[in-house]
């Protein structure tokens, strides 16, 4: 009898700590959130959502990138719409290339009620990452209405045009001595748009005179821009990249970047 209760205290203690661990490693497990809302479009051929997304396999996709993120220890999801109850639940939000009246009959604007939402959200120790795109495949007028809340705005214009397949077009180099571009040489930015800051905001790239990416700290929050999609399925590796490009290297750090600043819960 004396062994039987000895076994069952051993049982009950083995559970609780299974339990115990179990909830200290989802509560400690980062969430990051993909806008599927402001960029929400749809394949003409299968009507399906795609491009940007971490379900598209395709050179659109962020299906490499959230491989990344899970093999650093987030977990992914899909933001449908940034309400608050939403963005409650997430640690990581990124907002890629807000859909034009080209891309969507009926965009998603970004409306006074999301900047409220995301800047309250942000002060409160949200991570939020900006990857827009050049003029005139994205949509500035509403994005910059929340961009202005961080010191920054984005410029309609297209910096770093590549003709075919003369990829040194796109190439930054003498990159500075900032966590992003740890042991990174060279990246690639196809047609970006620069960035004006004030404020706290600070520049991470600048190239000749022009803000490429920037950062700044709002609140308790960090944000993170940059005036290009950059690191989808098609620019991170080298399927067509010339292999002297470090993408996946610049990728791995954003990531950190981005992971690094989430608070401890």
């Amino acid at each position: 009898m004396k062994n039987q209760n000895h076994f069952k205290r051993d049982l009950l203690v083995m559970t609780v700590l299974i339990i115990t661990f179990s909830l200290q490693s989802s509560f400690s497990q980062p969430v990051v959130g993909l806008d599927n809302w402001f960029n929400r479009e749809t394949n003409a051929k299968t009507g399906k959502p795609f491009h940007y997304l971490w379900t598209d396999t395709e050179n659109s996709g962020y299906e490499r990138w959230g491989e990344i993120f899970k093999m650093k220890g987030a977990k992914l999801t899909t933001v449908e719409k940034p309400i608050a109850a939403s963005l409650a639940k997430i640690d990581v939000y990124i907002i890629v290339d807000p859909d034009t009246t080209t891309e969507s009959k009926s965009p998603n604007y970004i409306m006074p009620d999301d900047i409220k939402a995301i800047s309250k959200w942000m002060k409160k120790g949200g991570v939020l990452a900006i990857l827009a795109n050049d003029a005139p495949n994205c949509e500035f007028t509403n994005l910059n209405k929340l961009m202005e809340k961080f010191g920054m705005k984005f410029n309609h214009v297209t910096l770093h045009p590549v003709t075919g397949t003369n990829f040194e077009m796109g190439a930054c180099i003498n990159l500075p001595a900032h966590p992003l571009f740890k042991g990174v040489s060279k990246i690639y930015i196809k047609e970006v748009s620069d960035i004006n800051i004030s404020g706290t905001a600070k520049s991470i790239l600048t190239e000749n005179g022009k803000v490429l990416i920037a950062e700044n700290k709002v609140g308790k929050g960090y944000v993170f821009a940059i005036g290009d999609p950059w690191i989808y399925n098609e620019y991170i590796d080298h399927d067509r990249l010339p292999e002297s490009f470090e993408n996946r290297k610049a990728a791995e750090n954003l990531t950190d970047l981005l992971l690094g600043n989430v608070k401890k819960k």
